[in-house]
């Protein structure tokens, strides 16, 4: 039977956000065990840095090429090549007993989310039916709230006990494994079917020039660097933040971390549906600039209401991404592998080079200076002036197919 690409697809949606899901839970093990790796190989704050760095710039680089090769090849079984890539790094860093052989395991979880995210990103787009901000937030809820999960379940099985029992955590895998399977096999029916359709705006962005598209493609850029460094510091850092600042334990900071996370899972479940509605240059906006009070008052509050504060930039900060994703996307409608693997890999590589940094500056001077420093970031989202509304192009305009 073949799909129905002309309407949402939202079992395909689900099976691939599920599947997210387990690929950054896996991810997210390693930020969730820092502070254990730190305190049993006496780790410095830069040696933490450059762990995020290994997993993060293994990412990032191979993320566009990959994306570049699957526009012209698409490859259906490459989800599952990448989740076979981070449950192998997951088991290395188990039974990890130096910090060569962590690097080593961050490194193949690295590539395995490279292998990962662009032909993922492309099936939730070719399965929105044209409700793509809506496909891309269900897909990055599961990467989320994978992430917002992995802290909990390494305070409550690995932190009590032993670094070993990191493996436990791979059990999801096995389920992520028969949804790509499934995934899989309807994206083979789409590639073979001869009715398979592109969507295509009645509009007039493709016809920017290419100058045009290089500037925006870059403010783009230059906003996912104002976000994703101050995220580094968050997923890298709060917990060590916490921990001087508050005096809490690794558990306690763990469950506070936690906190933040699931605010980044609400904050992008709203993101994208609000985008398709009210036009994504508007939720871009508020996401990058609407954060920047919370973040500027951050360093200098409380334990409760760091909390409340943490909670409403997870909240705003993270609406922006799958509008930002989808932004681009619509911008260069015929290269979705290229346009996911640039953002995503220049996110992951963001981050990690900024972890790096920001460990190399906390030696040097403080974990709390680090975050005053940071909080200052989101003003870089005044970029967002320079990007054109192409929601005022299409808005009222009927979406059609075009056969490819």
């Amino acid at each position: 039977m073949e799909p129905k690409i002309s309407k949402t697809t939202f079992k395909i949606l689900y099976f691939i956000s599920f599947s997210h899901l387990v690929n950054d839970f896996l991810q997210g093990i390693i930020p969730a065990v820092y502070p254990l790796l730190k305190q049993n190989y006496e780790l410095s704050f830069l040696q933490v840095g450059f762990i995020t760095f290994a997993y993060q710039f293994s990412a990032s680089v191979l993320q566009p090429l990959i994306g570049y090769y699957t526009d012209k090849s698409p490859k259906i079984h490459s989800q599952i090549y990448g989740l076979v890539f981070s449950t192998v790094g997951v088991v290395l860093l188990a039974y990890a007993n130096g910090f060569s052989l962590i690097i080593a395991s961050c490194i193949l979880i690295g590539i395995g989310s490279a292998i990962f995210h662009p032909e993922s990103s492309r099936i939730a787009n070719l399965a929105s039916g044209g409700k793509i901000g809506v496909a891309q937030s269900i897909f990055q809820i599961g990467g989320n709230l994978g992430s917002a999960i992995a802290p909990l379940m390494v305070a409550l099985i690995v932190l009590p006990y032993s670094q070993k029992l990191i493996i436990v955590l791979i059990l999801p895998s096995f389920i992520g494994f028969i949804f790509l399977k499934k995934i899989s096999h309807w994206y083979k029916q789409h590639i073979l079917s001869n009715q398979s359709k592109r969507l295509i705006l009645t509009n007039a962005v493709n016809n920017f020039p290419k100058r045009k598209i290089q500037l925006v493609l870059g403010v783009l850029l230059t906003i996912i660097f104002s976000k994703f460094i101050y995220a580094a510091s968050l997923s890298t850092y709060y917990s060590f933040y916490l921990i001087e600042k508050f005096n809490l334990t690794i558990q306690q900071a763990q469950i506070h971390m936690s906190i933040y996370l699931f605010s980044y899972v609400i904050g992008t479940l709203i993101g994208g549906p609000l985008g398709d509605k009210f036009g994504r240059i508007y939720i871009i906006w508020f996401s990058v600039l609407g954060a920047a009070p919370f973040c500027l008052m951050l360093p200098y509050a409380n334990l409760f209401y760091t909390d409340v504060l943490i909670i409403i930039i997870g909240l705003i900060m993270s609406s922006a991404f799958p509008a930002i994703i989808s932004y681009a996307q619509e911008l260069v409608p015929h290269k979705l592998g290229m346009i996911s693997g640039l953002f995503y890999g220049f996110a992951f590589g963001i981050a990690a080079i900024g972890s790096t940094l920001l460990g190399v500056l906390a030696d040097e001077t403080s974990i709390y200076f680090v975050y005053q420093l940071c909080s200052f970031l989101p003003i870089l989202g005044i970029g967002c002036f320079f990007l054109p509304n192409l929601n005022e192009n299409y808005k009222f305009k009927k979406l059609t197919y075009k056969p490819v």
